[in-house]
């Protein structure tokens, strides 16, 4: 019988989902794709195939996990199997040139951005910034290569320096600094292309934010430092009645580019302007900030996988009758 797959390359980002399958007692498996082996002379099993394939995987020990997951997509879409998150939502999670490109398309503003390839270029890109800019890994996640700078002096130092470390796909990005009037994003879920929440991330510890519950404890998945001062609200907010025209552009966003799930993040700076910077593919809730607005994404992911199934196993079986 059909069921539902998780293609990813990390168990710990996967124990709330498999809660929430438990929970809805749907069927599934889990594919965890940091190697393997593929014939590509078999047919895949039927089922509904999600993708949570991380930009970040490298961090992890798992190098190459995303190339051989678009291996994998390929060989599922080629034999028409229901794929959530497909081979071009993969495409813009490792690259945020690509995200940014495909968000210019719906009128969505982005920092000014230049990528660069080797260190000259690097500097030679942050000489066209105009005051203070950071830098961030095309491929990235848990905020690789994020520094912010108030100088090309003090950038050059950096770059030549042995903390300088390159993006595992060689793309520096130097972006300028977006400075919001209070220490905060915020982070726009969507499930099944439809809007579930938006949540405020509180910045003053550092941008190395993501909303798992792993991720508040300043180990390997997002390190945030253990002196750093605790904030006075709860880190995660997620925000009532949240309505902003941003969200519609999201929406045809994601809808046009293979993306089902995900969680886009925004700035706003002094003027009121929103800026996006990252497109997140392989997104993750808090639980504390969850349980506070009686929201749970996990749950909503799982019920919205457990419809694509019903559908499927539906549409196969009147297939059965009509022979």
């Amino acid at each position: 019988m059909p069921k539902i797959y998780v293609i990813h390359e990390n168990a710990v980002w996967v124990e709330p989902l498999r809660a929430a399958f438990a929970e809805l007692d749907l069927p599934y498996e889990e594919w965890f794709l940091n190697e393997g082996l593929l014939d590509l002379s078999s047919a895949p099993p039927e089922g509904v195939f999600y993708n949570r394939m991380s930009a970040s995987s490298h961090s992890r020990g798992h190098r190459y996990a995303p190339e051989y997951t678009a291996g994998v997509l390929a060989w599922l879409e080629s034999h028409g199997r229901r794929v959530v998150n497909n081979s071009r939502a993969l495409q813009l999670e490792v690259s945020k040139i690509g995200q940014y490109a495909a968000l210019a398309n719906y009128g969505i503003r982005t920092p000014y951005t230049i990528a660069a390839v080797g260190h000259d270029n690097i500097i030679a890109a942050a000489g066209k910034m105009h005051g203070s800019f950071i830098t961030k890994h095309n491929r990235a996640g848990k905020g690789l290569g994020v520094h912010l700078f108030h100088s090309v002096d003090a950038l050059k130092k950096h770059v030549e320096s042995p903390e300088f470390e390159d993006s595992i796909d060689g793309i520096t990005l130097i972006q300028e600094y977006i400075r919001s009037p209070e220490p905060y994003i915020t982070r726009v879920e969507f499930i099944g292309g439809r809007f579930l929440y938006a949540v405020r991330v509180d910045t003053s510890l550092g941008f190395e934010l993501c909303p798992a519950d792993v991720c508040q404890v300043g180990d390997a998945f997002c390190p945030v430092g253990e002196t750093a001062p605790t904030p006075a609200a709860p880190r995660f907010q997620i925000i009532e009645g949240f309505n902003n025209p941003i969200t519609e552009r999201y929406r045809r966003f994601i809808g046009d580019n293979g993306i089902g799930i995900s969680g886009i993040e925004f700035i706003t700076d002094s003027r009121g302007e929103i800026y996006t910077y990252d497109v997140n593919t392989n997104t993750n809730y808090n639980s504390a900030a969850e349980a506070e607005a009686g929201l749970f994404g996990m749950r909503t992911i799982a019920a919205y996988l457990g419809d694509e199934l019903h559908k499927l196993v539906e549409a196969r079986e009147e297939l059965t009758v009509a022979a």
